[in-house]
């Protein structure tokens, strides 16, 4: 029979084991060159070790953009955020999504880039405003999961995921592109204070995402008011300020940020690292199409030309969307 000292033994092997298993993925990043394969980082990051709270970072992300006037304008006037929601999100997923999964030199990457690139040709953007939206990208995620995940980001990996956004917003053609995180968070706050802004219009669209994200599990399962108030508590009073909206309670701050920081406890101390990626296009939140699509049909087009723009040879990423 076992005796104290070896049973003590094996559990700190068995320990030992599950936090080499649980590490896994960072030490497998940490060999990644931040430079030359940035794209290798993101992906591990955002499909494999923290898919659930990147793709809430994200969402997130663009959801502070509406708070800028000629931001939230245009969007509101596109109809798309309004009346096609759930459209316009999967599509904003998709396309985001397939440089991510594809690499940036892949047919299916640069059909992905090069749509998003014919839909803001289409519109008057400036490319301050360009920066701001890639500035949300690289801060949100960093900010989210230090926040809120199962472990913080590594200052390799934040370098990994900065070059990863500084690449996509040179084949976007934006100027000026930061060098570093910190150059990002600077232009990040310093935008916000600059231009955040109430506007009707902005303010429809935020509602109208609030209302999308009340259909998807677990919270369409919560009255939609709730479901208002908890989105509420995750937002900063620069944000609330800008969409006039209520500042929630300081009990209910700390219910919901208590309830996510409790998640990443219980991932870190009972889960198993995700054996394999799941990308944008299998995720459950993304709806509309569930017999595939082609990434060159995706997006909004100018009046009376519907058809897609790309040679359909150098759109191979075509994808079947799955639960995930």
């Amino acid at each position: 029979m076992p005796n104290a000292a070896s049973l003590a033994a094996r559990a700190r092997r068995a320990l030992a084991d599950r936090h080499l298993a649980r590490y896994r993925l960072r030490a497998e990043i940490a060999r990644i060159d931040a430079d030359d394969d940035a794209v290798a980082i993101a992906r591990l990051l955002g499909t494999q070790e923290f898919p659930w709270g990147i793709t809430q970072a994200l969402s997130f992300a663009l959801f502070r953009t509406y708070a800028v006037p000629s931001i939230g304008e245009l969007l509101y006037d596109t109809g798309q955020f309004t009346g096609q929601t759930q459209k316009r999100y999967d599509d904003t997923v998709l396309l985001l999504d397939a440089p991510i999964e594809h690499g940036f030199d892949s047919p299916g990457g640069r059909a992905g880039i090069r749509r998003i690139n014919q839909m803001h040709a289409m519109y008057d953007i400036s490319n301050d405003d360009m920066l701001y939206v890639l500035s949300t990208f690289v801060v949100c995620p960093v900010e989210w999961v230090n926040a809120y995940e199962w472990r913080r980001l590594t200052r390799h990996e934040i370098t990994g995921l900065t070059n990863y956004y500084r690449r996509l917003g040179k084949h976007m053609a934006i100027k000026d592109i930061p060098e570093t995180y910190e150059e990002f968070e600077r232009f990040y706050a310093d935008y916000e204070t600059k231009h955040f802004a109430y506007h009707e219009k902005s303010l429809a669209v935020a509602d109208a995402t609030l209302d999308l994200l009340g259909t998807f599990l677990p919270y369409r399962l919560l009255p939609r008011s709730i479901v208002r108030r908890m989105s509420f508590s995750l937002m900063d009073d620069r944000l609330l300020d800008a969409f006039d909206f209520p500042r929630p309670t300081a009990v209910e701050r700390a219910l919901v940020r208590s309830g996510l920081k409790a998640r990443g406890l219980a991932i870190r101390h009972l889960g198993s690292p995700r054996p394999e990626p799941i990308y944008g296009r299998q995720m459950s939140q993304v709806r509309g199409y569930p017999t595939g699509y082609q990434l060159g049909e995706l997006g909004t087009f100018a009046p009376g030309c519907p058809v897609p723009h790309q040679n359909r040879s150098d759109d191979a990423a075509t994808g079947a969307q799955t639960a995930g």
